[in-house]
């Protein structure tokens, strides 16, 4: 197996672990595992005759993914004083089993589409629709604000694998506008998170529920 697939196996084990996790301290590191890996695939991708476009935008999503973020969602663990456990409205086990089966729907969609010929090496497009899907459960399934970040910027990892193909052809600087506006949200997210527990003791979402006029 080569080194790239190597690197999607590991995005597709980092996938199904999010599901799997019970502490955030955890999950915030496997956040960052998974922005490392993800800044070697540009690099990879082009091969030997790697542009100085995927350097710069490997460097880049090293630098937000793979510590930019997982340092911010860190610092607010650290501020919020909550209980650092990952509260489920979908079950662990179940999770994983929607994850797997994910996996399955996103390896079969991938002998359906058309797609060019040589436009995605093997493994890609399930790697990033996998990694869209695990976002999107963790968005959907879990109870805490800083959870559902974790999911939007697992669902954000996803469609950056879905552009690596288009990274060669000159779009590096719209890639990076992108990660720019993702930095500002998480930022302006952790700012959010932070008063929202100040305010009610507690970052579940389901309580908001019980708000009134």
């Amino acid at each position: 197996m080569e080194l790239f697939e190597s690197v999607l196996v590991a995005l597709l084990c980092c996938n199904l672990a999010y599901l799997a996790i019970s502490r955030l301290r955890v999950l915030i590191r496997l956040t960052a595992i998974q922005g490392a890996l993800l800044a070697a695939v540009p690099l990879l991708f082009t091969g030997p005759a790697a542009h100085g476009h995927a350097l710069a935008l490997s460097l880049a999503v090293f630098a937000i993914k793979g510590v930019g973020f997982p340092a911010l969602l860190a610092r607010t663990l650290s501020r919020l004083e909550v209980n650092p456990v990952v509260e489920p409205t979908i079950g662990f086990h179940l999770s994983l089993v929607a994850g797997v089966a994910g996996l399955l729907f996103s390896l079969w969609l991938e002998t359906r589409l058309p797609f060019p010929p040589g436009l995605f090496p093997p493994l890609l497009f399930p790697t990033a629709l996998t990694t869209i899907f695990a976002g999107l459960t963790l968005v959907v399934a879990r109870k805490k604000a800083l959870t559902q970040v974790i999911g939007y910027l697992g669902m954000e990892n996803g469609i950056f694998l879905l552009g690596t193909p288009l990274s060669g052809q000159g779009s590096v600087w719209l890639e990076l506008s992108v990660l720019l506006d993702i930095f500002v949200a998480v930022f302006v997210m952790g700012i959010a998170i932070h008063h929202i527990n100040k305010t009610f003791e507690s970052i579940d979402v389901g309580r908001f529920c019980s708000l009134r006029d």
